[in-house]
């Protein structure tokens, strides 16, 4: 579902690479962890992912597509194959929450008579259809954030990308995203969450990536692979 292969990602005004010679495979149905300290490559690998910048070298595939290779008419293609979740929520102010979500679906050119449903039944999924018509400023942190996964959702991705979804959250919203965030991954999707979150991460038990300098320094998959 994302492959990396000796990737490297090189910003103008930067002296050192923010990516070099990461490669990794997340396949079908993982979870997977993606942790660093700040600077450390997290958001630029995720943009990569989503085609918000290029790579300057190697290869990176997600969901079918190469993205060194997209033309500006697939960039929109491949992101209705993501689901892409962000620490700000990023709702809409004046829209309620199932405007919020039905708005994904408006811009991708989804029938209007088929919105309502699926608006309604992504609510259900995150627990808010008593919140449907419920503006951001009425939600809380945690409600908001689950507007957003909700909004992610509603196209049927096969991955979800998540950038920091708790970081703005307290302990027990927290706990309650990231449940969801389990639960998702358990219908099947493809789940790659960036976090500071060190205690999440080793509670969990899944899968962790982590970078440091723009290097892939752990995988934990591999780490289980090697001889005892």
């Amino acid at each position: 579902m994302i492959r990396f292969t000796k990737v490297a990602k090189h910003y103008p005004t930067g002296s050192e690479p923010a990516l070099a010679d990461v490669t990794f495979h997340v396949g079908r149905g993982e979870f997977v962890f993606l942790t660093g300290h700040s600077g450390a490559g997290k958001s630029s690998l995720l943009k990569l992912m989503y085609a918000e910048e290029r790579p300057s070298a190697g290869d990176v595939r997600v969901s079918g597509f190469t993205i060194g290779a997209l033309t500006a008419d697939e960039v929109p293609r491949l992101r209705r194959r993501l689901g892409i979740v962000f620490q700000d929520f990023r709702l809409l102010e004046d829209r309620t929450a199932a405007e919020n979500i039905a708005f994904a679906l408006e811009v991708t050119g989804s029938r209007a008579d088929v919105i309502p449903a699926r608006v309604a039944r992504v609510l259900g999924q995150v627990g808010l259809e008593h919140k449907a018509g419920a503006f951001p400023r009425e939600l809380s942190g945690g409600e908001q954030q689950r507007v957003a996964i909700a909004r992610a959702l509603v196209n049927d991705p096969p991955v979800l990308l998540a950038d920091e979804p708790t970081g703005n959250l307290d302990e027990r919203a927290t706990r309650g995203v990231f449940q969801l965030l389990r639960d998702i991954n358990a219908s099947g999707t493809v789940v790659l969450m960036a976090t500071h979150d060190l205690d999440l991460v080793r509670q969990a038990g899944h899968r962790v990536l982590e970078l440091r300098d723009g290097h892939l320094v752990f995988d934990s998959a591999a780490d289980q692979e090697e001889p005892a």
